[in-house]
């Protein structure tokens, strides 16, 4: 089957082949035929070393598909089933499962040590246990969360982790009250999702923070009363709040730089919400008088900070009411032969989301 695959960690482009083949199925399996998958900035993060990845591997963990065959003691699931690939299932035997806190569940994670596929020259990784770069996949069957039938795949997709995690900041992590202020720094296809959050969340003034003036443009599309660039943003916290700092300011891009100027420009008393993931080695620095004296809550958001599959089950019911819009976000499509074209397009921030359809 066809598969695209980083050979070497630091390589830019992606191989696609034809000899790659699934492996580890088995009881409490499942086999999924890919229909479409999107680019997550974490895929490029894996390939560039940012996000800790063993290699050669398959990026994607953003999809969707059907069910091609079920393993021994799967029971909720039969072929032909159109389920969400979730990369983060919850065990929910374990110590963040009870206590409800099912987003910081580990048991997905040690999938990431296990190869998911194989070639003729060795075994091959998929990103985050899935790797749905790929025509097919074995997962785990708590990873394959089926969907209705009027939520078509690349819909279903976005929900498998962008929407859920830029939605769930807002919703969530923050809940963001009625009335209130709000930035978001970075708006790609997550940060455009956290002001569809706060939109929702009722928040009077929501500015979008980005250096593309095409995302710019679409964040005001999508619900944000203002955008600026960054070096805007002191005028536009002047402007809105007169210079006290923002209610809710939301980091998605993953950097320390970027952190530390949404801490600047969060009030003191506010709320600060880390959505973006970024390196083990790039450290965020505050003195501890200022950590004391500002009271400003610092807020990471794991996957949206929620239960994932009631937050699947909201942003279906969110979209089919109109009331977030996921087309939208999908701004270029392209098939997997073409998955190199889609990495350009994220890596010059002209797509919000491209879609790979297989």
């Amino acid at each position: 089957m066809r598969a695209a695959v980083l050979h070497e960690i630091g390589q830019d482009k992606l191989e696609v082949l034809d000899d790659v083949e699934t492996t580890g199925f088995g009881p409490g399996r499942v086999r999924i035929r890919v229909r479409a998958t999107g680019l997550c900035h974490s895929d490029l993060s894996a390939m560039a070393g940012v996000l800790p990845q063993p290699a050669p591997f398959v990026p994607g963990h953003e999809g969707a598909g059907e069910i091609l065959e079920v393993g021994e003691g799967v029971s909720h699931l039969k072929p032909g089933d159109r389920v969400v690939v979730c990369w983060l299932p919850a065990c929910g035997v374990c110590a963040a499962c009870k206590r409800g806190q099912t987003q910081l569940c580990l048991a997905g994670f040690m999938n990431a040590g296990t190869p998911n596929f194989r070639r003729p020259g060795g075994d091959v990784f998929g990103f985050a246990g899935t790797g749905t770069f790929a025509e097919e996949v074995v997962v785990d069957a708590g990873c394959a969360v089926p969907i209705p039938d009027d939520v078509p795949f690349d819909i279903a997709a976005l929900i498998g982790c962008g929407v859920t995690t830029g939605l769930g900041a807002a919703l969530n992590t923050a809940d963001v009250e009625a009335g209130s202020s709000v930035a978001v720094i970075g708006c790609g296809g997550v940060g455009i999702s956290a002001i569809q959050g706060a939109r929702l969340k009722g928040a009077a003034e929501i500015v979008a923070v980005d250096p593309v003036a095409s995302r710019r443009e679409s964040a005001l599309k999508f619900g944000a009363t203002r955008a600026v660039s960054p070096d805007e943003l002191p005028a536009a916290k002047q402007e809105v709040t007169a210079g006290e700092g923002f209610d809710y300011v939301f980091e998605v891009v993953g950097r320390s730089a970027t952190a530390r100027t949404a801490y600047e420009n969060t009030r003191r008393g506010g709320t600060l919400v880390i959505v973006g993931a970024g390196a083990l080695d790039d450290f965020l620095q505050l003195n501890m008088f200022e950590l004391f004296f500002d009271e400003k809550r610092i807020l990471p958001s794991m996957y949206g900070g929620g239960d994932v599959l009631r937050s699947y089950e909201r942003t279906i019911a969110l979209w089919r009411a109109g009331r977030v819009d996921l087309e939208g976000l999908i701004t270029h499509r392209v098939p997997l032969a073409d998955i190199n074209e889609a990495l350009d397009q994220m890596r010059s921030g002209t797509a919000l989301r491209t879609c790979i359809e297989i």
